[in-house]
């Protein structure tokens, strides 16, 4: 599609809310329309997973205040597959926009069958697009291009607009042999790079890496012919959503003469929702977890969550010891057909320390074929800039340096506009060459147990420094004048016991607390919060005299009538 040549005030924007210099947390908005009244789009609203720095919590969502304080012009929502870093939001933050969300049938039941288990009552505007489908979302054009990656119904989206034509890759790979759905749809992609694609936003994952991803198909190979040889106890854990690999895994169980038995809550789900739309057979035969026990260890293939270690999944418990069911033995072999999602690299090695003990044997994707990744290599990327030839491209789907390759490979490989923005920055696509022209704000949240918490909100922050320099509480009770009136209580959690010359800490901290109460003159003792903020410093001075570490200091101060 041509360009906008009039000299109307409408553009054509793009600005990532998540997404781009890190992996997850998804969240990506076209915006169309003069730069005061600008009609948006938004695709996907994804999770990603928190990192060392963020204890406690148990996800990272996106910070939507810019497109909530426009939600009236917010067209729609359009989901390009159902993986959690894509969808994972919704749940949570639909409220926030009440926009009509899209998406294919398998991506829908995976939606669906997520707020039925996790949705408190949201009930969002749902509309179900065919494969391949087209529709309109105010003034977006919008249509579904087939995709291949690691779950089935990914789908790049064409997003024609007065002003230009947007391809958005997804998640994606070349893969001529999926073990489920069709593959790229090669000739769509063709026709759109002669229809005249402006801006390509494309996947980065992957972009340092040559030549070209195996396909599912290989590894469904290889995964039957381990399965095979193996003498005891199989355990498969992967990613749940990966419906292709679960078949994998079922057919090469079937090929072995083993029971596939399944441990984990997110893959029923999965398992159930492809059956469902078609995917797996309806007679798709497995054993739950109970069954486990009663069956030799040579006739036994089991699948569970908890490929990324994540602690109360099926593989961690089994690896405690702490599973009801699941129980491991010496010789058996985890296959783990997945990659280490960044930051999940000690979780992953502290399970997997835990199964070596057992003395399982553990294979993973660095010592045999168990594992591909759905993301396109330097070759793919090729390809597909061969088919769609676009004018510009922005980098999507990465950390930095993965972006940053990308940036620099896209310019080697004959695309003349590339931009590199971050999380907020806004680019004008249309009209002229993509530019960078304003940022928006943007953020984390966190989900907290129950609750949804800003990410200056101070638990998370200071959990995050409790588990650097503990805590020191000091209790005590005194007259109004200021006068001691009993012991001291003191806890200290987190801080070493002794000093560096064998002193117990806690002398140091009372003797702290007693000389600040004498230093201080009888008349000014009468204000407590003068009182309790000066013990506050001087034992906060004292540890750190003596760790070379501030604690945090809590002073419980009660003045008795």
């Amino acid at each position: 599609m041509a360009r906008n040549n009039n000299k109307s005030q409408d553009e054509l924007v793009f600005v990532a809310l998540g997404g781009l210099g890190e992996i997850g947390m998804n969240v990506y908005l076209y915006g169309y329309g003069p730069p005061n009244n600008r009609q948006w789009l938004m695709v996907d609203l994804g999770i990603t997973f928190p990192g060392p720095h963020e204890p406690g919590v148990d996800v990272v969502l996106p910070d939507l205040r810019y497109i909530a304080a426009e939600k009236g012009s917010l067209a729609g929502i359009v989901i390009t597959h159902a993986h959690e870093d894509h969808i994972g939001a919704l749940t949570e933050l639909w409220k926030e926009l009440e926009a009509p969300v899209y998406a294919t049938p398998f991506t829908m039941g995976m939606l669906k069958a997520k707020l039925s288990e996790y949705g408190r009552g949201v009930k969002p505007i749902l509309n179900e697009v065919p494969l391949g489908g087209r529709f309109n979302a105010g003034p977006f054009d919008i249509e579904m291009i087939t995709m291949t990656h690691s779950i089935p119904e990914t789908s790049g989206l064409a997003i024609r607009t007065p002003a230009g034509l947007v391809f958005h890759t997804s998640d994606w790979k070349i893969d001529p042999e999926p073990v489920l759905g069709e593959p790229m749809d090669q000739a769509k992609l063709e026709a759109l790079g002669k229809e005249g694609v402006d801006t390509l936003i494309c996947d980065s994952t992957n972009v340092l890496r040559g030549g070209i991803s195996p396909s599912e198909t290989a590894v469904a190979n290889s995964l039957t012919q381990i399965i095979k040889k193996a003498k005891k106890r199989v355990a498969v854990t992967t990613f749940a959503s990966n419906v292709g690999r679960v078949l994998a895994v079922a057919r090469a169980t079937h090929e072995a003469g083993r029971h596939l038995v399944v441990a984990g809550r997110a893959l029923h789900r999965v398992i159930e929702v492809g059956i469902d739309t078609g995917y797996l057979p309806k007679n798709f035969k497995y054993l739950g977890q109970e069954e486990f026990s009663y069956l030799e260890r040579s006739e036994i293939v089991v699948m569970l969550t908890g490929s990324q270690g994540e602690p109360r999944a099926a593989l961690s418990r089994a690896a405690d010891g702490d599973h009801s069911d699941i129980k491991f033995s010496k010789g058996d072999l985890i296959i783990y057909s997945s990659r280490n999602i960044p930051g999940n690299e000690k979780a992953i090695g502290r399970v997997q320390n835990a199964l070596a003990r057992m003395g399982c044997e553990i294979l993973t994707d660095s010592e045999a074929l168990v594992h591909v990744t759905g993301h396109p290599r330097q070759d793919e990327l090729r390809q597909l800039y061969k088919w769609l030839q676009p004018n510009s491209l922005i980098p999507m789907h990465g950390e930095d340096r993965h972006l940053r390759a990308h940036t620099k490979f896209a310019s080697e490989n004959g695309i003349e506009n590339v931009v590199l923005p971050e999380d907020g920055a806004i680019v004008r696509i249309a009209p002229g060459p993509p530019k960078i022209i304003d940022d928006a704000p943007v953020g984390r949240r966190y989900r907290d147990g129950r609750l949804i918490l800003p990410n200056a909100d101070g638990p998370v922050r200071e959990r995050r420094k409790l588990a650097v320099v503990g805590i020191a509480a000091v209790s005590m009770a005194v007259s109004r004048r200021g006068e001691l009136l009993a012991d001291i209580e003191l806890v200290l959690d987190g801080v070493p016991t002794r000093t560096r010359d064998g002193d117990h800490m806690r002398d140091v901290v009372l003797d702290a607390v007693e000389g600040t109460i004498e230093s201080i003159p009888p008349g000014r003792r009468k204000n407590p919060d003068l009182l309790r903020d000066a013990i506050r410093r001087s034992v906060r001075a004292a540890i750190n005299e003596q760790w070379g570490k501030k604690p945090i200091v809590k002073v419980f101060l009660h003045v008795v009538e």
